[in-house]
């Protein structure tokens, strides 16, 4: 697939652990995406997104697409897209530098930046059924361009 800088309007960053149960679901969701035919450009940044923000720098997305593990207090598998302002309380996956940095690091770069999480049930051995399904849900979402039909984290949930 090549994809012209001058044309990227969307980028997808999937992280995630592949050994890791519920946490390789970004890479697993890369793997999907990479299988299909798309018209943006998607990474797989494994526990290290952060050795892939001069990719994002260079291909300057209008809009850029996290998608990891995160725990949400809802049922395992289930979808949501977390606002910005819930990011720096939650606890996100297992990597290296917390999604808050990563955010507000890629927002001078970056028009709008969509953060999708997905409920773990465990996180370790193999991905669990629930997770792996919804992924595959997400997948289709994020590849007919229908991000819009994500529900967002409401505050209710506590975290």
């Amino acid at each position: 697939m090549f994809v012209s800088e001058k044309s990227m309007d969307l980028l997808v960053m999937c992280i995630g652990n592949r050994d890791g149960g519920d946490d390789s679901v970004g890479p697993y969701i890369a793997d999907c995406l990479k299988r299909e035919e798309i018209d943006f450009k998607v990474i797989d940044c494994g526990v290290i997104p952060e050795n892939y923000t001069a990719d994002v720098k260079r291909l300057k997305p209008r809009t850029l697409v996290i998608v990891d593990a995160v725990e949400m207090n809802l049922e395992p598998g289930e979808i949501r897209v977390v606002p910005r302002e819930r990011i720096g309380v939650m606890h996100i996956s297992t990597h290296g530098i917390p999604a808050s940095l990563l955010i507000n690091y890629l927002k001078q770069y970056v028009e709008d930046i969509v953060f999708v999480g997905i409920q773990p049930k465990s996180m370790s051995g193999k991905m669990t059924d629930s997770v792996k399904k919804n992924a595959d849900h997400l997948v289709e979402l994020i590849k007919n361009r229908e991000l819009e039909k994500i529900k967002i984290l409401k505050v209710k949930n506590r975290l």
